[in-house]
């Protein structure tokens, strides 16, 4: 079974907190000033991870993909927990790649591949969307 092991420290003053994995690091800060938010930090966590899947299945079918950009947009709810209840993915694909491949590519992450969009709550309404440009 794989694991993950990651440490948080606080740094002393605001909300801000220093993590780190393995020799990898990444600032939080529940105030948004000096970086993400935790909550941020999931969804680009989730936005990065479905993309990289879908440059991964893309590369693998030998397409001439050329670039490739994410947009999310994700509703809050209003009171505490404040969690995510909403999200709109977009994918921008850029090169000559069949709209049918990146919805397959999309549908195959969401469905199966993304381990971040399988360790949310499912009941987050979710919308993902492309644009391929040759």
């Amino acid at each position: 079974m794989a694991g993950l092991t990651l440490d948080v420290r606080w740094r002393g003053e605001g909300l801000v907190f220093d993590g780190r994995s393995g020799e990898r690091t990444i600032v939080l800060d529940g105030n948004d000033t000096v970086s993400v938010s935790p909550v941020e930090a999931v969804a680009h966590g989730l936005a990065g991870c479905m993309a990289i899947d879908v440059v991964d299945i893309l590369q693998k079918g030998r397409l001439p993909l050329r670039g490739l950009s994410a947009r999310l947009e994700a509703e809050r709810a209003p009171a505490p927990p404040k969690r995510i209840t909403s999200i709109k993915l977009h994918f921008t694909v850029e090169g000559d790649v069949p709209a049918d491949r990146v919805e397959r590519a999309i549908e195959l992450s969401h469905e199966t591949y993304c381990s971040v969009w399988h360790s949310l709550r499912q009941d987050i309404a979710f919308e993902c969307t492309f644009t391929v440009v040759p």
